[in-house]
């Protein structure tokens, strides 16, 4: 069965989070669960439907002239056919419609994340950590991240940090992710 690209529907919103959080269960964003959608207020919002089921997802959001890509997503079941491939080249062509030249992502250190952008013409340039504070990973670690009154107690705590303090991060906290930011020309 062929596979529609079309853009994104209220009536979507549930399909597009199902797809959204199985996509991401394999990779560092597993954690990432949102309970409703946000649409960007200016870019693309598009899914790719296959006999009446949301297959994959793309937000992308446009500032002056820098795409961002907020979401991509391709359901488990239906990864590495082009489908992924598909939505990003519709989307770049969205993107220079509304005057960008550069369409970016920030992803994390997922190997085949890394290498399906890498091989889509996209350049790595920032970087810094995601660090989680976790008290289920170990009992101190939030303690060690933040301070709080004597009210609470610290369950969880995420952070950013500069990617100098890799080492020192990744020797603190069990979970650490270098955020790395991809970009290519709109036109590419």
């Amino acid at each position: 069965m062929a596979v529609a690209i079309r853009d994104y529907d209220p009536a979507d919103e549930q399909a597009w989070l199902r797809c959204r959080v199985l996509s991401f269960l394999g990779t560092a964003y597993f954690d990432d669960v949102m309970p409703a959608k946000k649409s960007p207020s200016l870019g693309a919002e598009l899914v790719a439907e296959e006999s009446g089921a949301i297959v994959g997802v793309l937000d992308l959001s446009t500032e002056g002239q820098i795409a961002t890509i907020d979401t991509i997503a391709v359901h488990p079941d239906h990864q590495r056919r082009g489908i992924g491939t598909t939505l990003l080249e519709r989307a770049c062509a969205r993107a220079e419609g509304l005057g960008a030249t550069t369409i970016d992502a920030w992803t994390r250190d997922d190997e085949p994340t890394l290498r399906w952008y890498r091989s889509r013409g996209f350049a790595e340039s920032d970087h810094y950590l995601h660090v989680y504070a976790d008290c289920y990973a170990r009992a101190g670690e939030p303690a060690e991240a933040a301070q709080c009154g004597p009210e609470f107690d610290l369950i969880k705590v995420f952070l950013h940090a500069d990617l100098d303090r890799e080492a020192e991060m990744r020797a603190r906290f069990t979970r650490v992710h270098v955020c790395r930011r991809f970009s290519r020309p709109a036109g590419a």
